[in-house]
């Protein structure tokens, strides 16, 4: 399910993309703005892009109503789970870490007045980098899990890129002749292998220490949660 899933979503990014790739120049979008996002993570911590390495928006419109939009965030992860584990945990394993995310979306528009409407969906990958296991969590929620007074664990793991799929939503008041201001908010859901593996040491206050290796090659970086952004639009089409 995993594997058909990830193909799935590979090709529809890629779709996406020959037909962003070859939509009329012409049509590129002439929206310019300064805007801030935050996501919440499922089970996670609150992260935010680092200004100004995100671009967003970025897209061509076939049609008044229609628009493929691409661009990119670097966001600075404080904190995500990880599931597909013998264990469960509300409290995130992974992080902190930096997370490059690139979505492509088609976006449908609808103009009332001074308001639109923006309705949209698509796909995302991402990469991480300078990533860490949060040793502190995983440690409590191994302890709970095999019953341990102790847990020490040394675990590696696989740093692949993501994919997923993402919905959302937005509106913009024109407050002006081409000046607007924007609320966004998108629902992504996706997620990454990380195949942990290696060691733990524990023990009980009546037993002896010991130490262990383990493998969890089902885990999985749960890339899931809500973004959101508010911003300020100048609109040269208008």
């Amino acid at each position: 399910m995993v594997m058909k899933y990830k193909k799935t979503i590979v090709k529809t990014s890629l779709i996406l993309l020959v037909i962003f790739l070859n939509l009329p120049q012409r049509g590129i979008s002439q929206e310019l703005g300064m805007s801030f996002s935050f996501f919440f993570p499922r089970n996670g911590y609150f992260s935010n892009p680092i200004s100004p390495f995100s671009l967003r928006g970025i897209g061509v419109h076939p049609t008044n109503w229609l628009s493929i939009e691409s661009g990119f965030s670097l966001y600075r992860m404080s904190g995500m789970n990880v599931i597909n584990l013998p264990f469960e945990t509300k409290e995130p394993l992974m992080g902190p870490f930096f997370s490059i995310m690139v979505p492509l979306q088609a976006v449908f528009e609808i103009q009332a007045g001074n308001v639109t409407l923006r309705a949209k969906g698509g796909g995302f990958g991402y990469y991480n980098f300078d990533t860490r296991i949060n040793y502190g969590n995983m440690d409590r929620a191994m302890r709970d899990f095999y019953q341990l007074d102790v847990v020490n664990s040394d675990l590696k793991y696989d740093n692949k890129i993501g994919f997923g799929y993402l919905v959302g939503g937005e509106i913009i008041f024109y407050f002006a002749d081409k000046f607007g201001i924007n609320f966004e908010v998108n629902y992504l859901a996706g997620g990454s292998d990380l195949n942990y593996r290696g060691y733990i040491t524990g023990g009980t206050s009546t037993d002896t220490i010991e130490t262990q290796y383990v493998e969890y090659k089902d885990a999985r970086l749960d890339f899931t949660g809500w973004e959101i952004t508010i911003g300020v639009l100048f609109d040269t089409k208008r």
